[in-house]
C-alpha cells in the first residue's frame, strides 16, 4: 500500500502538467502552468505551478527526512548498538526507523517551529511569495547542518567542486552544505557506535577466555555472553543512556 501512495505522489506532477492546459480550455477555470513577473521583478507562479512544485517535492521528502536531519546518526547508532548487543533481528527494522523518525522530530522540532513561522506561515497569507519562502524557509535548516558539519569536510566539498567565491562557511550553498553534512553525520554516528561497542566486545572477550580455560572450545561464546550483554544493557538503563546520548549529541 505503500508502495503504490508513493507512485500516485511521485505521478501526480506529471498528471497535473498534461491536465493543466485541458482543464483551461474546457472549463476556464483552472490557470496555466505559467510563470510571470512582477512590477518588483520577482517572479510570479501560477497556482497550478505551485502545485506542480509542491508535489514534485512532496515525492522528495523521504530523502530530505533522511539525509538533510538527524536521522541518519540515529539510526546508524541503533543499528551499530543492535550488532554489539548480539541480537540480529531485536529490535527489527520497523522499530528501529520509528524510534529513529520520532526522536529525529523531537530533535528538529526547533528547525521545524522557525520555518513554518518564519516561511510557511507567512506564504500561507499571501504575505511573500514561494521564492522568497524558500530563501527564508532553508535558512534555519542550513544553520543546522552547517552546527553539525566539520569544517574539513566542508573544506574538501568546496574544493571538489571548485568555488571561488566562498569567504565563509555561511556563503556555502547547499549542494555543498548537504554531502559535507552527511559526512559529518556518518563519522559521528560512527563514532559513538564505537564507544558503544567497547564495553560489549569486553564482555565477549571475557566469556570467550572463560570457556577457553574450561576446555569449552565447542560452545560459541556468542550464546554464554547474549544474556550477560543484555542484563548489562538493561542495569545502566541503556535506552535512556543512548536517547539522552543521541538528543545531547546535537547540541540540543
Amino acid at each position: 500500500m505503500s508502495l503504490l501512495l508513493q507512485r500516485i505522489v511521485t505521478a501526480l506532477p506529471l498528471i497535473l502538467l498534461f491536465i493543466a492546459p485541458w482543464a483551461q480550455a474546457q472549463e476556464g477555470i483552472l490557470p496555466a502552468v505559467t510563470v510571470t513577473t512582477g512590477e518588483d521583478g520577482s517572479s510570479r507562479y501560477s497556482v497550478t505551478m505551485q502545485i506542480l512544485i509542491l508535489m514534485t517535492a512532496l515525492s522528495f521528502l523521504p530523502a530530505m527526512v533522511i539525509m538533510l536531519t538527524s536521522f541518519t546518526r540515529i539510526i546508524v547508532v541503533l543499528s551499530i548498538l543492535r550488532q554489539a548487543i548480539g541480537l540480529q533481528q531485536t529490535p527489527s527494522n520497523q522499530i528501529l526507523i520509528g524510534i529513529s523518525l520520532f526522536l529525529s522530530f523531537f530533535i528538529m522540532s526547533p528547525v521545524f517551529t522557525q520555518v513554518y513561522e518564519q516561511a510557511v506561515q507567512p506564504y500561507m497569507d499571501a504575505k511573500i511569495n514561494i521564492e522568497q519562502a524558500y530563501e527564508i524557509g532553508h535558512q534555519p535548516l542550513k544553520q543546522f547542518m552547517l552546527s553539525q558539519t566539520r569544517v574539513t569536510d566542508l573544506n574538501t566539498f568546496i574544493e571538489i567542486s571548485g568555488y571561488q567565491n566562498i569567504n565563509s562557511v555561511n556563503d556555502a550553498p547547499m549542494q555543498i552544505i548537504i554531502p559535507a553534512f552527511i559526512t559529518s553525520e556518518l563519522k559521528t554516528a560512527f563514532q559513538i557506535g564505537f564507544m558503544l561497542f567497547i564495553p560489549f566486545l569486553v564482555i565477549d572477550l571475557v566469556v570467550a577466555s572463560i570457556l577457553m580455560a574450561m576446555g569449552m572450545m565447542m560452545l560459541s561464546p556468542m550464546i554464554v555472553s547474549l544474556p550477560f550483554k543484555i542484563m548489562l544493557f538493561v542495569l545502566v538503563d541503556g535506552w535512556s543512556l543512548v536517547m539522552g546520548t543521541l538528543a545531547n549529541s546535537f547540541g540540543g
